[in-house]
């Protein structure tokens, strides 16, 4: 009876790496040939050449040249707008991230915790001239952003130590942000249901976060909006008290179920 055992452990080992594979084309953004691959995530040559040939073969990926070159298929694609018909979140969040850049003219974001990297989820581009623009899917270390402050409060400060790898804590400009630092920003959010600060990640931006929460009371996502600082310290109050009003109607909408409000903000 131990055989049953043995292939059934293989089978789910098999199913991880298929779903490592597809990661890895989507975090790369390029097609790859299959030992391109195998050598990308350090995997056995034999067991990627399979499994890229079954996923092919399903419309999961896609070849995209004469070389053996697969990338992302259009089945993905049309799985994916299935889950956007059928997940409140994202279909609810359109219409809020709509209100507001129409109110802010700044870029809007949707949020969430990807693993343990932080990922937009919807954007909104603002309607000025000069456009902030982030790539929709991008993992990227959960300290540079606003909304982690927000994401992680419900974690204790041991679990967030333990749930962030320790070389997410260097920045971009190549200093390092202490975790009691973090940890810190990460109360004071959570005591005051939003957060902003320039950003991280650039030098001329500011970033807005205001929280979405589930039935639980957690934090299942954020509202965000980026601006350019000068513009992010003329207009604080007001991009803050429309981004709340959004985040609150979203919030609300999630555990009512009808069409989310878009009233101005008072």
């Amino acid at each position: 009876m131990p055989q049953p055992a043995i292939t059934t452990k293989s089978r789910a080992r098999g199913l991880e790496r298929a779903f490592d594979i597809i990661q890895y084309l989507h975090e790369g953004k390029e097609p790859k040939r299959p030992i391109e691959i195998a050598v990308g995530m350090e995997a056995p040559k034999s067991s990627v050449y399979e499994l890229v040939g079954i996923l092919t073969g399903l419309g999961v990926l896609e070849r995209t040249d004469a070389e053996g070159r697969v990338f992302l298929g259009r089945k993905l694609h049309y799985w994916g707008l299935g889950y956007i018909e059928n997940f409140d979140l994202t279909r609810l969040a359109r219409p809020m991230l709509e209100f507001i850049t129409k109110q802010t003219r700044e870029t809007s974001q949707l949020c969430m915790v990807d693993g343990n990297k932080y990922t937009v989820v919807m954007m909104n581009e603002g309607s000025r001239q000069f456009r902030i623009s982030a790539d929709v899917g991008q993992r990227s270390p959960l300290p540079w952003t606003a909304s982690s402050r927000l994401l992680l409060s419900h974690m204790s400060d041991e679990e967030i130590k333990d749930f962030i790898p320790e070389e997410d804590f260097i920045l971009p400009d190549g200093s390092r942000l202490e975790l009691q630092d973090f940890l810190v920003s990460i109360r004071a959010a959570q005591a005051d249901g939003f957060f902003s600060f320039d950003s991280l990640a650039d030098t001329y931006t500011h970033c807005f976060a205001a929280p979405v929460y589930d039935g639980l009371g957690q934090c299942m996502s954020t509202l965000c909006l980026i601006a350019p600082m000068q513009d992010a310290t003329t207009n604080y109050q007001m991009y803050r008290d429309v981004l709340i009003h959004a985040a609150n109607d979203l919030t609300a909408a999630l555990k009512s179920g009808p069409e989310p409000r878009v009233e101005a903000a008072e």
